[in-house]
């Protein structure tokens, strides 16, 4: 058993582990040593915690880790690249719940506190923790099933649905002065159950293009629940580390929001965009390109950027684009990615993936970085993405994207949209950039076309 003394040192040397892992993740190059870096200040806050002062090992401590342990490893060998972001929300549920179960045990079982002063402020802790994991929760599992199709990705838009979630937070601010004046248990209760509703109708009122913003926004909640659990159960680590993911999560939250052109708060009250009126018809057809003719055009072209979106993830076709990148680079051409803030449904999603294939980091661009490239252009290849694509976030003030930086790939020479067929995407908003006449649809599955094509680029 450790004592006091080494377990807090371990909390310490944890700490600094989960700081130097998020700090390791804004670079691609030492996104795999952050990563390690995570893994084993979690293992040591694990150890420190299960071996510290006042806790009895016995045989349910032991059953629940080893079942938490085997789900972990097959749910993480199992889970897809595609299955990311859905995992994440599933994840983000369990701390949310997790939160509500100690804050009610706290409740039942209260500590024994010399002061007044304590007992308010012990109070407040189980009030705001219960309430905040009860949102993430809900919020999670609404988000689960929106990702995964489960849900219909569209918002849900009640009448007076700001009304509603006013309401609610009111009556859990007067069931908290309730609470305070020990009026019952049943104050608690009652809260955690509109908490439910709330984290849940926040996010059924969220479409399926700011589903990125979503899912760093519960990360967050699940933070400053994760830091409400430790000061409920007086636990150092669990306050550093709720408050590091708390706080990350808010910040990447925010960054989102600014490369969409949105406001935070927007996102999280409403549906997804703002239209004020009716959107600008679309005019032309979509013209179809086979493999030869896309072929013809890269081996003509000089400079290359690729597009990625969730369509290539979905497919699994990122490491026939690593391949064609290769065969393009290969023969001196200029081959770069562009990489929306926002692409696929998972903060990152596309460098990960991107990552996994080996492609060059230097390569792989942002959207501020790349966009005024496009004009010298000589050939952009779309891959699965639609609205942040869409010239209409510029061309049409009724979109509802209007106002959101997307990558302007129209201005390039020729366009290859590669693409199932001519569903209008996830967020179900048409897209002009399909029908202009630099435009060339290449249906069919990704990784097939691709596939297709390899063999046709001249070596």
């Amino acid at each position: 058993m450790l004592t006091t003394e080494l377990q807090t040192a371990a909390y310490i040397a944890a700490a600094v582990l989960f700081i130097l892992s998020l700090g390791g993740l804004s670079n691609q190059e030492s996104a795999k040593r952050a990563v390690w870096f995570g893994i084993v200040g979690m293992f040591i806050a694990v150890f420190a915690t299960i071996f510290g002062p006042n806790v009895t090992i016995g045989p349910v401590l032991i059953i629940m880790l080893v079942v938490g342990a085997v789900i972990g490893v097959v749910v993480a060998r199992r889970v897809e690249m595609t299955g990311m972001p859905e995992l994440v929300a599933a994840l983000h549920s369990f701390v949310g719940l997790a939160a509500v179960f100690i804050g009610i045990n706290s409740d039942i079982n209260p500590p024994e506190l010399a002061s007044n002063a304590e007992k308010v402020i012990h109070e407040v802790e189980v009030f705001l923790g219960v309430f905040i994991g009860a949102i993430t929760f809900t919020g999670s599992i609404v988000a689960y099933g929106k990702l995964s199709g489960k849900l219909d990705g569209k918002a849900l838009i009640l009448p007076a649905r700001h009304l509603l979630n006013i309401a609610l937070l009111a009556a859990s601010v007067a069931l908290l002065f309730m609470y305070m004046n020990h009026m019952g248990s049943w104050t608690l209760y009652i809260m955690t159950l509109l908490a439910f509703i709330l984290g849940a109708h926040l996010v059924l009122a969220i479409g399926g293009a700011d589903m990125p913003v979503v899912v760093s926004m519960l990360n967050s909640y699940s933070g400053w629940a994760a830091a409400a659990t430790g000061f409920l159960l007086g636990n150092d680590l669990l306050i550093v580390t709720g408050a590091l993911v708390g706080s990350s999560g808010a910040i990447l939250s925010y960054i989102m929001c600014k490369a969409m052109n949105r406001k935070f708060l927007s996102v999280i009250l409403g549906g997804f965009g703002g239209a004020k009126g009716d959107a600008m018809a679309v005019e032309g057809e979509q013209i179809a390109i086979d493999a030869d003719g896309v072929a013809a055009a890269l081996n003509d072209a000089q400079s290359v950027i690729i597009v990625p979106g969730y369509g290539m993830a979905v497919a699994q076709a990122q490491q026939a684009v690593s391949e064609l990148t290769r065969k393009l680079r290969a023969k001196g051409k200029n081959v770069r990615f562009g990489i929306h803030p926002v692409a696929g449904r998972l903060p990152g999603h596309m460098n990960v993936l991107l990552a996994e294939a080996k492609v060059p980091y230097d390569i792989v661009l942002e959207m501020d970085e790349i966009n005024d490239d496009f004009p010298e252009t000589d050939v952009v290849i779309v891959i699965g993405s639609n609205d942040i694509v869409n010239p209409a976030a510029q061309e049409d003030p009724n979109s509802p994207i209007a106002g959101m930086p997307v990558l302007e790939v129209w201005k390039a020479s020729q366009v290859f949209v590669s693409k199932r067929g001519q569903g209008t995407g996830y967020s179900g908003i048409e897209n002009p950039l399909f029908f202009k006449d630099n435009t060339r649809m290449f249906y069919g599955d990704a990784k097939q076309s691709l596939d297709t094509l390899l063999p046709k680029i001249a070596s």
